[in-house]
């Protein structure tokens, strides 16, 4: 796609699109057992007569418009739809509960909702007359779940009845949008108190995609497989620079056919959160457990290859000839079983343990860590092909200014990660306050992060700046640190830190019971359940002596002194995690207070 001309509103990038470079797959998604695609010139005429159709309601500049839905072509399109107008998309989380429906869409005074999905459709009845502001919600779907709700389609059928009639008004409209204003009210979803509403201008996230795009390959990425929530704006600005580079967007069905839909697509890149990177890994250990003999060794082999592999360094000849054999003989059936085309695979929203990093690396897939906020719009630093290190969240990208505010008790370097740039926020809606707390006079972002530059520009988090904690004998404890350095152990899936003016630290701990079934495989250890597995003798000393192993790495005074094992992953669907996956520490630690208690008896 010829980028000469950059785009000055976030419509503007799907319309450069349809002109210098149509695709016939812009966008795409599986109905009915089929892959449906819309080519670019499809999206903006849809996206045209939603905009009528909004109009049509008296949607206009600065009108709050929400959608609440899983990732779909029907998001993009009334995402544009609603951008183009210069009115403002708020996304909801479908997950997020009822409650929070009701103050997401009163406090941003949302006149207009777009729904998705039987679950959503039944919190959404439930405060139906309690949302103020809204005077019309459409359904994404059909059926009985939506009680007679209106189809979104209905909505692009009265716009298409405008179309000679309102062109000129849409194109009016269209015209007096300005980089400058408001696009988007994300409401954080956080893991305490009420999530907060992040305002992005058009300007704001222009900003941050034409500021990845200069780091990411220029050639090679034709398909994308989408299966973040497009609700987070990490996936929404992707999405967006998706659009820009020309690359077609296929949406997953769902998180549980990602192997499948990779193999259908055969994408060349995806944004992912470790905790899917880790399932893949694990796919790939699962179906080396069923091999026998040679095949088997030369797989353990090659794996064994990988956990030791470091991609930042210089390769020897010897390295590549290891290499060129691993990847020859194993890692390309497992990427063939991936479609084969996958090249680069970019990570955020927590900590990548690096025996996950090397594997991918080593198999030929390019995972680049980075960090950001969605106050930052989101992207702050990041790996990239040419600058990368396992481990960091890689160096700051153009445009932006970041430094280390030196806190108390911190290792000298290390403190707050602070960024200025075009990138940050307007604010937060309607709350001058924290807006102040958070943006200093002088325009520095206070992310909240703590951090330390490592040489060569590479950003090391070390932990949240809130979820610090002191023993109870006045010892700093980092649970992030702790929390990322023992996942680096294969029998570890989920953990968290707790001992909150405790005496010690300890952990509750999720093992990743594929890797411990076959420990307990290879060890004649029954069990009938995971509850079996979690209270073997044999197994929490093995546990046990994990623990000590990856102590080792920390101060004594820091170290983990117990640790009990639990049954059942933490999921959002149960409510311990947050959409992007992150450990919602309050709600974990209330959910097992009585376990935590029994550790320091």
């Amino acid at each position: 796609m010829d980028r000469s001309s950059k785009p000055n509103r976030l419509f503007d990038i799907m319309a450069n699109q349809a002109t210098a470079r149509p695709l016939h797959d812009s966008l795409a998604a599986k109905v009915d057992g089929q892959w449906r695609l819309y080519s670019s010139q499809q999206v903006v005429e849809m996206a045209d007569d939603l905009s009528l159709g909004l109009m049509s309601l008296g949607i206009g500049h600065g009108d709050r418009v929400a959608i609440i839905a899983n990732n779909c072509p029907e998001w993009t399109l009334v995402d544009l739809a609603i951008l183009q107008l210069g009115a403002v998309v708020v996304p909801v989380y479908p997950t997020a509960t009822a409650g929070d429906y009701t103050y997401v869409l009163n406090h941003s005074a949302t006149k207009v909702a777009f729904i998705l999905g039987a679950p959503v459709h039944a919190k959404f009845a439930a405060v139906r007359d309690e949302l103020s502001h809204l005077t019309q919600v459409f359904s994404f779907d059909q059926g009985s779940s939506t009680g007679g709700m209106p189809h979104w389609s209905e909505l692009a059928e009265r716009g298409q009845h405008l179309r000679q009639s309102g062109r000129a008004a849409l194109e009016a409209a269209k015209a007096a949008v300005a980089s400058s204003d408001l696009a988007t009210l994300i409401y954080t979803s956080g893991t305490t108190g009420r999530p907060k509403g992040v305002m992005l201008s058009h300007g704001n996230i222009l900003a941050s995609l034409l500021s990845v795009s200069e780091v990411m390959p220029q050639h090679g990425l034709r398909r994308a497989l989408s299966f973040l929530p497009l609700s987070h704006i990490l996936e929404r600005s992707t999405l967006y620079f998706y659009q820009y580079r020309g690359v077609g967007v296929y949406f997953a069905e769902s998180l549980e056919t990602i192997i499948a839909n990779l193999r259908e697509v055969q994408p060349q890149v995806m944004v992912s959160v470790p905790r899917l990177l880790e399932k893949l890994y694990e796919h790939f250990v699962t179906k080396v457990s069923t091999h026998t003999g040679a095949k088997r060794r030369l797989c353990d082999w090659a794996l064994a290859f990988a956990q030791a592999y470091h991609p930042e360094k210089r390769r020897t000849d010897y390295t590549v000839q290891q290499l060129n054999l691993a990847r020859r003989h194993v890692f390309r059936h497992w990427l063939n079983d991936l479609g084969g085309q996958i090249s680069l695979a970019t990570v955020g929203g927590s900590t990548l343990p690096p025996h996950i990093g090397r594997f991918f690396w080593a198999a030929g897939i390019e995972v680049l860590e980075g960090y950001g906020l969605t106050e930052n719009s989101p992207v702050i630093t990041s790996n990239t092909p040419a600058q990368h290190r396992l481990g960091t969240v890689g160096v700051p990208l153009p445009g932006m200014n970041v430094r280390i505010h030196q806190e108390p008790d911190f290792r000298p370097g290390e403190g707050e990660i602070l960024v200025k740039a075009p990138t940050v926020m307007l604010g937060y809606y309607l709350d001058e306050e924290a807006t102040a707390n958070t943006i200093d006079a002088d325009g520095w972002l206070h992310t909240g992060d703590i951090g330390i530059f490592e040489q060569g520009g590479f950003l090391r988090i070390t932990d949240r700046k809130k979820e610090m904690f002191k023993t109870s004998g006045g010892k700093y404890i980092a649970p992030l640190a702790l929390e990322s350095k023992f996942k680096e152990s294969p029998f570890i899936n989920q953990m968290l830190v707790v001992g909150e003016n405790r005496k010690f630290p300890a952990a509750l701990i999720v093992p990743d019971f594929p890797s411990l079934r076959e420990w307990c495989r290879e060890n004649a250890i029954d069990y009938s359940t995971h509850e079996d597995m979690t209270r073997h003798p044999d197994v929490l000393s093995f546990f046990a002596a994990e623990i000590r192993r990856l102590n080792q790495h920390f101060g004594h005074w820091e170290q983990i002194k117990e640790f009990r094992l639990l049954a059942t992953e933490w999921s959002v669907v149960s409510g311990e995690l947050t959409p992007k996956l992150s450990l919602k520490r309050r709600i974990i630690t209330a959910g097992h207070e009585d376990l935590i208690n029994s550790i320091y008896r």
